[in-house]
């Protein structure tokens, strides 16, 4: 493999189940730098599950510590991965943040078949979608109201049709 020096953090956005933290993972492998997922990061902060969070505290809570927190992941000092949430660059300044920073960042794009299918297991696991009966009809027009932030993506890369290895290679060809 071929070794360079990644001066910037790579960040990963797009719509829940594109991908961005399967996909994060094999990219920080393959980068040989940290990966980190930004819920993940939350809820080791907080000590509670994003859920927890959500119905303990609010979304408006939630977006607050969202955003403080992303600060911090941009402004560590090494690179890193950083995987978003699929709302986070929806909220407050977080899409600006993201595309006047130095980062490299990338839209995961998945239509909404395939986000349906990824999606119509892991539900409950997910607070805005746990009550939502026609999945296809909401993530299309979520999807829709969405797509502005995403595109403030200085890249975008199709995860259609493609598995996660894929499109981490297609990710680590266009940085290398």
């Amino acid at each position: 493999m071929q070794q360079f020096s990644l001066k910037s953090s790579v960040v990963l956005m797009g719509y829940a189940g594109s991908g961005k933290s399967t996909v994060g993972r094999l990219l920080a492998q393959k980068l040989a730098i940290r990966h980190q997922d930004l819920d993940t990061f939350i809820e080791e902060k907080q000590q509670q599950s994003i859920t927890d969070l959500f119905k303990n505290r609010g979304e408006i809570y939630f977006r607050k510590i969202e955003n403080q927190l992303l600060v911090e992941l941009l402004n560590a000092g090494s690179p890193l991965v950083i995987s978003l949430g699929g709302g986070t660059p929806c909220y407050g300044n977080n899409a600006e943040l993201i595309a006047n920073s130095q980062h490299l960042s990338f839209y995961l794009q998945a239509n909404v078949p395939t986000l349906v299918a990824r999606l119509s297991n892991e539900k409950q696991q997910r607070p805005l979608l746990a009550a939502v009966e026609d999945l296809p009809t909401y993530i299309g027009q979520h999807l829709f109201e969405r797509e502005h932030y995403y595109r403030t993506a200085k890249h975008i890369v199709s995860t259609t049709g493609k598995t996660p290895e894929e499109v981490a290679d297609e990710i680590y060809r266009f940085l290398t």
